[in-house]
């Protein structure tokens, strides 16, 4: 009897362990999922030299080849027509009823949650960037929208001079020095090298990523995810229309607007020299003295 119940501690020992293996298990699993994409994407390339373009001879093609920064442009074409397929039978579809079942108010609550929930993610790269009264107003931004703005559906922060700013492992490479490396499209969407690993860092940088399992948090991470995307591309949809119908090549559209989107942000913080405490408190201390 003694033995029979012996055993059956220790095989309540064995799941009790067994279980919290699994929920470390998954919550590396989830970010070993996000950032296999790119280590993927990185891969093929390595192993796929032959599909890069050839570098022109002429002087002013040359020149052009250079200012695209797009070696790789066979293969990132190819993944671009397999996206914009997947987009126009699938995520376009979904985007369009997204916007049509949820009313504007909603939407924008969910945007709010969406960015409120990226914060933690910003801070680590501005506190990465050397920026520490940018890392101070993520902060503020997290502790106010998760209290205040009811988990971050209302955007308090910013009603209160705390305006969301952009941020990510790429920007923060970008502002150590390190160049953007070549272009590429991944079915993600636009990125560059730096930007690929980049994404991968904010992905281990996220908490939402080690969530423990139960409470409904581990759905609720997968949902938000998902609902990100979704609400991400609803918020585009006219624009995307007008480029795919109306520009040249939407292709190159896309790949300049990105590089010149990313030098913006990146000098955006890198030119941030604010003080470390706000203005108004060197304005009370003068007056005071």
């Amino acid at each position: 009897m003694n033995s029979g119940r012996n055993g059956a501690r220790v095989c309540s020992h064995a799941q009790r362990s067994n279980r919290q293996n699994q929920t470390h298990t998954q919550a590396r699993g989830r970010f070993a999922i996000r950032s296999a994409v790119v280590v993927c994407s990185f891969m093929v390339l390595a192993g796929c030299s032959s599909i890069k373009a050839p570098v022109p001879t002429d002087p002013d093609a040359l020149a052009d080849y250079k200012q695209a920064n797009d070696p790789y442009e066979p293969l990132n074409r190819k993944i671009f027509t397999v996206t914009m397929k997947v987009d126009k039978w699938v995520l376009h579809p979904v985007a369009k009823a997204y916007v049509w079942s949820v009313p504007h108010p909603v939407r924008n609550a969910i945007g709010n949650m969406i960015t409120t929930m990226n914060e933690p993610s910003v801070f680590f790269n501005d506190v990465g960037a050397g920026k520490p009264r940018l890392a101070g107003d993520a902060f503020v931004r997290w502790c106010i929208n998760m209290s205040a703005g009811l988990g971050g559906l209302i955007d308090v922060a910013k009603m209160a001079g705390y305006p969301h700013h952009n941020n990510d492992g790429g920007i923060t490479m970008a502002n150590w020095g390190i160049a953007s490396g070549p272009y590429l499209f991944l079915p993600m969407g636009p990125s560059s090298f730096r930007d690929g690993i980049g994404y991968g860092i904010d992905q281990g940088l996220s908490p939402w990523n080690y969530v423990p399992r139960g409470y409904g948090l581990v759905s609720f991470n997968w949902a938000y995810n998902m609902m990100g995307i979704v609400h991400s591309r609803s918020e585009h949809l006219d624009d995307l229309d007008a480029l795919q119908r109306d520009a040249l090549d939407p292709y190159a559209t896309i790949r300049s607007a990105y590089q010149q989107q990313r030098k913006a942000q990146a000098e955006a913080i890198k030119n941030d020299h604010r003080a470390t405490v706000p203005l108004w408190y060197h304005v009370k201390n003068r007056q005071q003295g």
